[in-house]
């Protein structure tokens, strides 16, 4: 007896024993847009006297954690993204006019003596500088004794008991100390009250405080020591905020935000709940349904299913990877995605038993697990590459839609080779089942290739009938993206997109007003779902986004600000452009896995028929005018996943009956093999629409357009996969000198073999 039912036991109970102990202990690091809060993104730049570049932004890393500690947010997060980038995340901010003040400050804090009051219209003499105080009063500052490099903490304070009330104290590092001991001594010889008694701390070209020196503190010796404390009529709030800058210290470099997203804790909470239930929802529909189209097998697949979502959400957070809104997308398509491996296994021992019934069930069922891993190693790997470039060239929440749609399709392969292969083989080789094969759900021909086979309609005999229909498709598809044009999200063009959600009903013309009568004509207020109200414009600071929601308010009631997305000009040009190299990428190197692992005539057909699918789900939304931006082109990257999968199973079944029967017309043997593969891909297909349909219904405005290009894009791409890439792949071989591949079996093919290839075994309902 083999030992390998033994060994994938054993594996099996060992794998879903550590998925089940990470997913219990270790809980999910949600992304910001699912729990709330605000995410900026710096880009360092050059400054006269330093060179943004790692060391200088690690350096500027560094400054902004202590700048973000003082503000007291919990559990902040930066990090450097790339040699000139930070990312900084901060969970429940909601309102990005307090971070920005703290974090955006980018001048060198520098403390300078007061050489006395400016008087109107007065130029700085060299040397000097005037620069207005707190209370706006004109100040002469000579040059700077001490800079932010000196200064190791600050801490706003209180003592009741000496009735000083809130103060700041200082702490220095290095000379600090002595620099400010002589700062400090020269200004103690002013007569008290004196202007030049005073220190002005200045911080990007502001004086944030100018403290006098005490009178106690004796001329020319200064205040002495390492720490100092600043004292006026601070409130709690004021002694805080002055501590958290001086603090901060000076940014090496200058920074600037290029992005910057907030996002409601409501609408997090929403797109989770809308996620879970769009997951089981599908879940349940695509279990029901492969139970009722292959039974037993069926309903072992379900349990298999069930299991793989806890094997993908172990992996994710043993992996510590951050759920982002469109990483939950992903984990759900992947859900339905994951059913693919067991119909390809299921329908190939359909074909098995057909061909040889008395070596029974178990046989079959271990003839098709075998001959079905070509198939899906040549599906699953096209699928990982369209993930991976996400990964690498998208930015933002829809790397993390790369990330879990990498980790379903690794989890899925495991749970349909070894936990679905464990308990389907056990259950084949019980004695109940093999003397009832029809209820296995591998033991009887399929209703719709019984029929293909009676009726054997020569589908591809009109290939370039099908052909003529894909051209047509695209032309309507360039006519709507060339006429009405691409409605570029703001991810992709820059600018600013805020969401408002509003306390009572506001008609859109006007909430359209009061944005204009706000200073604000241009921007674009539109409705956003059901009753929020969205305003975009190109360029829109923190304070103008203030006076914006104070309109809205007006109008509307209590405002709350559902999301908020800011992307800089240049960031959103570099956004489009690795976008378009992200596809253009996506095509090449889907050809070229295609080429290699089959031939160059079937790897054209199959980018031509993936450049077919893209242009037109990218002109259905040129139509509706639906946005294209970051979310869509996770879509897109998936659809070329999708639709190579399909055409995948077609061109390996081409291979195999050409390689079988040499001496048939390609053109035949290429007909067969779509008519062979059609339940596969009706199966298939169905389990990803159940799941695409419970999101779209389910997943919320901030789903819906996902969900929609999918649910097209699968469409297309399961038609394509016949009627496109396959009968190009025929006309590119009629040019082609290249004979048949060599078969990989050796042994003759028996009558009952050869039936069963052309009758196959796909039931479907």
């Amino acid at each position: 007896m083999s030992r390998a039912p033994l060994v994938r036991a054993i594996l099996t109970f060992g794998i879903l024993a550590t998925a089940l102990y990470f997913a219990i202990s270790t809980p999910a690091r949600l992304g910001l847009d699912l729990r709330g809060g605000t995410q900026i993104v710096l880009e360092t730049r050059d400054s006269p006297t330093a060179k943004a570049n790692a060391e200088s932004t690690d350096r500027a890393l560094q400054v902004l954690n202590r700048r973000v500690d003082a503000l007291g947010v919990s559990e902040p997060i930066l990090t450097r993204s790339g040699e000139r980038r930070i990312i900084v995340e901060l969970p429940g901010v909601q309102d990005p006019r307090e971070a920005e003040e703290v974090i955006g400050k980018t001048a060198q804090l520098t403390f300078h003596p007061v050489t006395g009051i400016a008087q109107p219209n007065e130029k700085a003499k060299q040397g000097e500088r005037i620069v207005p105080d707190e209370g706006g009063q004109p100040l002469r500052l000579g040059p700077a004794a001490l800079t932010g490099e000196g200064v190791s903490d600050a801490a706003g304070g209180t003592d009741p008991q000496q009735g000083l009330g809130w103060f700041v104290t200082v702490d220095f590092n290095g000379s600090g100390g002595g620099a400010w001991k002589d700062l400090t001594a020269k200004a103690a010889c002013a007569a008290p009250n004196d202007p030049t008694r005073r220190i002005a701390i200045v911080l990007d070209d502001r004086v944030i405080s100018s403290p006098q020196v005490d009178p106690s503190v004796p001329c020319n010796v200064g205040i002495p020591g390492n720490n100092t404390q600043i004292t006026g009529n601070f409130t709690q709030e004021s002694a805080q905020e002055l501590a958290v800058l001086v603090k901060g210290g000076a940014l090496p470099v200058p920074v600037e935000i290029i992005e910057q997203r907030t996002v409601g804790p409501t609408l997090g909470a929403d797109a989770i709940d809308a996620s879970w239930k769009a997951a089981a929802i599908g879940l349940a529909l695509t279990g029901l349904f492969i139970v009722v189209v292959y039974r037993m097998m069926g309903l072992l697949a379900t349990v298999a299913l069930a299991l793989y979502a806890l094997l993908s959400y172990a992996i994710l957070v043993a992996l510590g990877a951050t759920l982002t809104l469109p990483g939950l997308a992903g984990f759900v398509l992947a859900i339905g995605m994951a059913i693919d491996a067991n119909v390809l296994v299921f329908e190939r021992a359909r074909e098995e038993y057909a061909a040889a019934p008395k070596k029974g069930l178990s046989s079959a069922l271990s003839r098709g697990y075998s001959g079905a891993w070509s198939a899906i190693i040549d599906s699953n790997v096209t699928t990982l590459l369209a993930a991976g470039l996400l990964f690498f060239l998208a930015s933002g929440p829809v790397r993390g839609f790369g990330v879990t749609l990498s980790i379903g399709v690794l989890a899925s392969m495991v749970t349909a080779l070894i936990v679905a292969r464990l308990f389907t083989e056990w259950a084949v080789r019980r004695t109940f089942v093999r003397n009832r094969p029809g209820i296995s759900g591998i033991g009887s021909i399929g209703r719709v290739r019984t029929w293909l086979t009676e009726r054997n309609p020569d589908l591809m005999k009109r290939g370039r009938l099908w052909l003529g229909i894909a051209a047509l498709l695209v032309v309507v598809a360039l006519t709507g993206i060339f006429t009405r044009g691409l409605n570029w999200g703001v991810e992709f063009t820059g600018g600013r997109l805020i969401e408002y959600s509003m306390s009572r009903a506001v008609d859109v013309d006007a909430a359209r007003e009061a944005v204009a009568d706000a200073g604000f004509p241009r921007a674009v207020v539109q409705r956003s779902g059901e009753d929020n109200i969205s305003v975009r414009t190109s360029e829109l600071t923190n304070d103008e986004a203030f006076e914006v929601e104070q309109a809205l308010a007006k109008v509307g009631g209590d405002v709350t600000k559902e999301r908020d997305e800011l992307i800089g000009p240049s960031l959103g040009n570099e956004l489009r452009t690795k976008a378009l190299i992200a596809l253009g990428v996506a095509l090449i190197a889907q050809m070229l896995y295609l080429a290699i692992r089959f031939r160059w005539t079937f790897g054209v057909g199959a980018v031509l028929a993936m450049f077919h699918d893209i242009v037109i789900v990218t002109g259905l939304f040129a139509w509706l005018g639906k946005p294209i931006d970051g979310v869509y082109l996770a879509a897109a990257l998936t659809i070329i996943g999708l639709s190579v999968n399909d055409t995948v199973v077609v061109f390996d079944r081409v291979r195999e009956l050409w390689a079988a029967n040499p001496k048939t017309p390609f053109r035949q043997s290429a007909n067969t093999a779509a008519l062979q593969t059609v339940p596969r891909t009706i199966n298939t297909g169905l389990g990803a629409m159940f799941i695409l349909a419970a999101l779209a219904f389910l997943g919320g405005d901030s789903l819906t357009d996902f969900a929609i290009a999918l649910l097209a894009g699968l469409f297309i791409g399961t038609y394509s996969s016949t009627f496109t890439a396959t009968p190009i792949a025929i006309e590119l071989q009629a040019k082609s000198k290249s004979g048949p591949p060599r078969s990989r079996t050796k042994a003759p093919q028996s009558a009952a073999r050869k039936r069963a290839q052309r009758a196959g075994s796909g039931a479907v309902v």
